[in-house]
């Protein structure tokens, strides 16, 4: 254990035993590959938004056997596009990566941009995602600043169990300090530390005995306090969310083979209220279209946008 747990880990403390880890236990996943392309990368981080790894592996693997390029993407149907996401949640992301397809050929001659002004500009894409392609696809040097990131630069750096619940200026800059000023180096240390957050650094079993940089954690020397911003997290289960109501609309409208009737989606969920609110907030999503009633005999009718 560390002795002096007031003083942070210089970024060579840091970096080197990390670095080392990663090359040893770096995960075998696709858009890691030699020949993965910028379009690629791009996907797999909309994806991994908010969904597990076992997950979106596979649902990335069909994607890109589907859609390989900005330009076969941009040309499919949206109803195509929200199938092919399935279960992955959160479908408005494939509504905006559908988006980001159709600005990269109209403006970029289907070439993802390797700027991240760029980037930036795409549908869709925030500081995280532009700075992801950076590293990920480009292999140049930005702050890439996920929630495994943060939890370990908190953890290391800070002696904080878990970082703020909202990302901070002084955050950002304190992670770029230890960034290497290398394209090549940094890009490494950018997925270096994030594996080290998803596989050993995790919110809520830690693997400390497995942690290369275990000796200059400031948290470990301090003891690992509690998190002091447990008051502050929201916590939700799923059961009973409108997230679950619109979950269970969209995968009836996926499995459907044509327009569905108004009273097969009353039925999916028992509060009218809210099941209403949620219809309402897929269509307004563009998520859904709602056909109008043509007479009072023929309800209306809702599908996926064509």
């Amino acid at each position: 254990m560390r002795q002096d747990a007031a003083v942070p880990p210089s970024p060579a403390q840091l970096r080197e035993p990390v670095l080392a880890w990663f090359d040893v236990h770096a995960r075998d996943l696709p858009w890691r590959a030699a020949d993965r392309t910028p379009y690629g990368v791009l996907v797999s981080e909309v994806m991994l938004q908010q969904t597990p790894v076992v997950r979106v592996e596979p649902a990335w693997r069909a994607w890109m056997t589907r859609w390989p390029t900005p330009d076969d993407l941009a040309a499919a149907s949206t109803a195509d596009v929200l199938r092919a996401w399935d279960r992955l949640g959160y479908p408005r992301r494939a509504l905006r990566l559908q988006e980001c397809a159709r600005a990269i050929v109209a403006r970029h001659g289907g070439v993802v941009p390797s700027t991240e002004a760029e980037l930036l500009a795409l549908p869709g894409i925030g500081s995280y995602t532009a700075a992801a392609v950076l590293a990920f696809a480009y292999g140049r040097r930005s702050v890439v600043l996920d929630t495994n990131v943060r939890r370990v630069l908190a953890r290391t750096v800070d002696g904080v169990a878990l970082p703020a619940p909202s990302q901070t200026v002084d955050e950002v800059r304190r992670a770029t300090r230890y960034v290497p000023d290398d394209h090549a180096t940094a890009a490494r240390w950018a997925a270096a530390s994030m594996e080290l957050g998803a596989l050993v650094c995790t919110a809520r079993t830690p693997r400390c005995d497995a942690c290369p940089v275990r000796d200059v954690c400031a948290w470990y020397a301090a003891g690992r306090p509690a998190d002091e911003h447990a008051g502050r997290r929201r916590t939700q289960s799923f059961a009973g969310t409108d997230r679950q109501v619109r979950g269970r609309v969209m995968a009836l409208l996926r499995d459907a083979l044509g327009p569905v009737p108004a009273a097969a989606v009353d039925a999916v969920w028992p509060d009218a209220p809210q099941l209403a609110r949620c219809v309402d907030g897929l269509v307004a999503d563009g998520l859904v279209t709602r056909d109008a009633a043509v007479s009072d005999d023929d309800p209306p009718t809702y599908r996926l946008p064509s």
